[in-house]
């Protein structure tokens, strides 16, 4: 270790999962080559690395905010290209981050290019919750799910998230803004044993939330990815109090299983052609195609009536998404609101952007096991432009509850 060379993580190196950092190397001879390295374990044990190669400025100075890597796990200027660019060690593993009560921890080390000498080493914490944010499992008739809580009397507006499968960290960031947050994901259990859906537990939430005593909200906001959106569509066409609606790369219909309301079937599966599964060399399936747009009279039963719902909508679409195609449901969504004369959504999407759009910074995935069909496939997307895609969604799905769920104090 070299005594002279400093590494710093601005502000902090303790701070929240979706903040910005800026990565700065000090101390350095001029013009020094050094490899930057990341890496991280996830909480299956799953290893994680991204490295970057660069050489020091005049003053013995490599500011990533600032400079592009001469070679590396990522190209250009990218003050967060570490972070987003970590890779697996065993191709095609997903990241998990799931639990809200402990930091991604990263490690970060400069190495001399020349001898391989570790020159510095620092770690940073990437929290979920926030100083005050509360975390509470709640039970109760319906349903299970977990409820984040900010700091102080409120009141708050609410938001009840759907997670495809159990997953914290959406849910407790997004509390940190100032939003009460319930997290109840679509499968919890096992996927063997789901053959329908019925969305009473997912109303429950919802009044859950309007009767809590720090809600303020007249109406809840519902947010969901992939399977989790049309639900949270579904929520809003057959449910009271949903007053805001964020559907990020979901189908038009109901994908996969059908729903139940009161134990009546109210809308049946849309189900994909397996024949239509692309194996590839790399062992991965190409599965965009298998899943039909909805458009036909076989399938018109099982598009979700959004027309029907008094909420206000975003529909996020990602335009490089190869799970399925999330522009092509997105735009039969637009049209069918258009055609019903409604006006009350917003519709964006994302060039170069794959399925699986996270909170902002968190590692990339090109790839992954589909949990639904069991096998490894592509989900798309450009690293970098999938990486912007993240941040800017996540400031507009805040924008667009904080202007939709209107906060007054319960008498």
């Amino acid at each position: 270790m070299s005594s002279r060379v400093r590494l710093s993580l601005l502000p902090s190196i303790r701070c929240m999962f979706d903040d910005p950092l800026q990565i700065r190397v000090t101390g350095l001879s001029s013009p020094q080559d050094v490899v930057l390295r990341a890496s991280a374990t996830d909480e299956k044990g799953s290893n994680f690395n991204s490295w970057a190669e660069f050489r020091a400025d005049h003053s013995g100075q490599v500011d990533l905010s600032r400079d592009a890597p001469l070679s590396g796990s990522y190209s250009g200027v990218q003050p967060m290209g570490l972070l987003w660019s970590l890779s697996p060690e065993v191709p095609h593993r997903k990241f998990f981050k799931t639990q809200a009560l402990s930091p991604h921890v990263v490690h970060f080390s400069v190495v001399n290019k020349q001898d391989g000498q570790i020159l510095v080493q620092e770690t940073n914490e990437r929290c979920i919750l926030g100083d005050g944010v509360q975390r509470q499992t709640v039970t109760e008739q319906g349903f299970t799910g977990v409820l984040f809580t900010p700091p102080g009397s409120g009141p708050f507006p609410a938001v009840l998230d759907l997670p495809t499968f159990p997953s914290e960290k959406r849910a407790g960031l997004l509390a940190n803004k100032g939003f009460m947050v319930m997290t109840v994901p679509v499968f919890p259990g096992k996927l063997d044993q789901t053959e329908r859906l019925h969305l009473d537990q997912y109303e429950a939430a919802v009044q859950y939330l309007l009767q809590h005593s720090k809600v303020g909200s007249a109406e809840v906001g519902v947010m969901g990815l992939s399977k989790g959106a049309d639900v949270a569509l579904s929520l809003a066409s057959f449910v009271r109090g949903v007053g805001a609606v964020v559907a990020i790369n979901g189908c038009s219909a109901a994908a996969q299983l059908p729903l139940f309301y009161k134990q009546q079937q109210i809308l049946p599966a849309l189900r994909p052609d397996l024949s239509k599964c692309i194996a590839l060399p790399s062992g991965l399936y190409m599965v965009k195609n298998a899943m039909p747009i909805p458009t036909s009279a076989e399938h018109r039963d099982t598009v979700v009536p959004i027309e029907k719902a008094s909420a206000q909508f975003l529909f996020a679409a990602s335009e490089d998404d190869q799970h399925w195609d999330s522009v092509a449901f997105m735009e039969q969504m637009v049209e069918r609101m258009k055609h019903h004369g409604r006006n009350n959504f917003e519709a964006i999407s994302y060039p170069r952007a794959g399925h699986i759009l996270e909170p902002p910074f968190s590692p990339f995935e090109a790839s992954g096991f589909h949990g639904v069909l069991k096998m490894s496939v592509l989900w798309g997307g450009e690293p970098a432009a999938h990486a912007r895609a993240e941040e800017q969604l996540w400031k507009k799905i805040q924008e667009f509850f904080r202007k939709h769920l209107n906060c007054k104090a319960k008498l």
